[in-house]
């Protein structure tokens, strides 16, 4: 393990659930499911473009406490971490350290649905 973890940004680990939306189909929510202390980091950026409009991606390494597999506490890669109106949707989630101390979360800042 390289340099300091400072664990200072309050993130909120949300899940996804569908719920009815009085017309028969279904709308996407985000439930909070708990906050989490993180050391975030920029790993990279680039832009795609969508049609004619271009749409900046942004990559992160963050880092919380580790929590064992099965661990409401575990992050997965069908959630996201929310920090006010900043959304960062995990890609993958991995032990930092061979103590499991810490896991490693890759995310890439997405758009609050």
């Amino acid at each position: 393990m390289t340099g300091l973890v400072n664990l200072v940004r309050k993130l909120v680990l949300e899940e996804r659930e569908t719920q009815p939306d009085g017309s028969g189909g279904q709308v996407v929510a985000w439930r909070p499911l708990g906050e989490l202390w993180a050391d975030v980091r920029t790993r990279s950026g680039r832009e795609d473009f969508l049609g004619a409009v271009a749409r900046p991606r942004v990559r992160y390494r963050i880092l919380v406490r580790g929590a064992p597999f099965g661990a409401a506490s575990r992050p997965r890669p069908d959630q996201r971490l929310r920090e006010g109106a900043r959304v960062f949707d995990i890609l993958t989630v991995a032990e930092f350290d061979p103590a499991g101390r810490y896991l490693e979360i890759e995310a890439e800042e997405g758009i609050a649905a």
